[in-house]
């Protein structure tokens, strides 16, 4: 069986650690993963009885530069787990730990937490109340901890459970003391949540990998829209879109390997159509010769066709990070000519001309290649 791993996060003095001991028992191993800069700040314990191991976090502390050492070492874990390699890292289920002798602090400290788990949107929580010997207040307790994990939108919909305990025995008074309680409830719903925290896990770190996939895909396209720009401020007729075909392939191509897509003969074929759809097609031509032709611009033809040019590279670089990522998801598939034409195509039609064609009558001749190009994605990748 797959052994998941539970985060275990909090304020200092919140009692983790006493939690962790009551959890394990006395034969838990520190074990380690070898990632460097963070093993320093978490330490990971684990036996042979339970399907999960715990990691326990810097504690969150009052002071700001502290509370955010203690965010940063806990996201620099999540980041490191979505390297090949680190799998078995990845956070399965996370133990919110308040503390219940200290309501006042609830709303604080889960704020403090939903921002150190970010990175784990769908990973189911359970909220623990820790030190919670007041048996008539757990009840309040319980409700004001709900609450404050509804003001949070990344941690609301996967709190699970909440759950009091008493790690160890206590004494109340001389004459009484508050027993063990609620390790083996959390013991028993940590374990019932594995499977889906397991295959949350995998999904949130798809996530986290799509979407930095996209961030360098989107630096692509813009050097491409700058490129483009360029070249299309060389005074020369520019009748149509193919001159900006070497650009456009090398900008397909760049996001293809930033989506890891194999070099091969269905790839050639599929950044062809790209290419020709958005460069010798009926549509394309149309695309330029529709904003050439668009009444009230006054600057100078150069500056014109950077700005066509730019935005040509634009449309396509985006439309292309799109099929893409459909192929990376297993959504679309690489031999799909005809869709990503047809895509293509969409990118040049008529909302694109529209929305070139109101910017395009704000550009001057003092505006250089650069500026030009900054413009075009403001206005269509804001």
């Amino acid at each position: 069986m797959e052994k998941g791993n539970v985060l275990v996060i909090g304020n200092s003095g919140v009692g983790k650690s006493t939690l962790i001991n009551s959890v394990l028992g006395e034969d838990h191993a520190v074990t380690g993963y070898g990632i460097t800069g963070t093993t320093k700040e978490l330490s990971i314990y684990e036996n042979d009885r339970i399907p999960f191991r715990i990691i326990d976090t810097v504690g969150f502390e009052p002071s700001y530069r502290k509370a955010s050492k203690a965010v940063r070492s806990v996201r620099s874990w999540s980041r490191e787990s979505t390297k090949a390699g680190n799998e078995d890292t990845r956070i399965s289920v996370i133990w919110c730990c308040v503390e219940g002798t200290s309501r006042k602090l609830f709303p604080e400290t889960i704020r403090i937490m939903a921002k150190a788990v970010s990175m784990w949107p769908s990973v189911p929580v359970i909220a623990v109340i820790t030190k919670s010997y007041s048996v008539p207040e757990r009840k309040e307790n319980i409700l004001m901890v709900h609450e404050a994990f509804q003001t949070h939108r990344r941690l609301k919909g996967n709190l699970k459970r909440i759950i009091p305990v008493v790690a160890m025995t206590y004494r109340l008074n001389d004459e009484a003391f508050a027993p063990p309680e609620g390790i083996t409830e959390l013991i028993d719903a940590t374990n019932s949540l594995l499977p889906e925290g397991i295959r949350s896990s995998k999904k949130d770190v798809f996530r986290y990998k799509l979407e930095r996939k996209r961030a360098f895909a989107h630096s692509a396209v813009a050097l491409a829209t700058a490129g483009a720009a360029a070249v299309g401020a060389v005074p020369m007729p520019f009748p149509d879109a193919a001159i900006l075909t070497p650009l456009e392939v090398a900008e397909i191509n760049t996001i293809s390997r930033i989506y890891e897509i194999s070099r091969n003969d269905a790839l050639v074929k599929f950044v062809d159509s790209i290419v020709e759809a958005g460069t010798v097609s009926v549509t394309a031509r149309a695309a330029v010769n529709a904003l050439k032709s668009i009444p009230g611009i006054n600057a100078a033809a150069t500056a014109v066709n950077a700005f066509i040019a730019g935005s040509i590279a634009a449309a396509i670089g985006e439309s292309s990070v799109y099929a893409f990522e459909q192929i990376y998801s297993g959504d679309r598939s690489i031999y799909d000519t005809e869709w990503v034409k047809k895509l293509t195509e969409g990118s040049l039609s008529g909302s694109f001309v529209t929305k070139a064609g109101k910017a395009i009558r704000s550009i001057s001749d003092m505006q250089d290649p650069k500026h030009i190009a900054d413009m075009i994605l403001a206005v269509f990748f804001k």
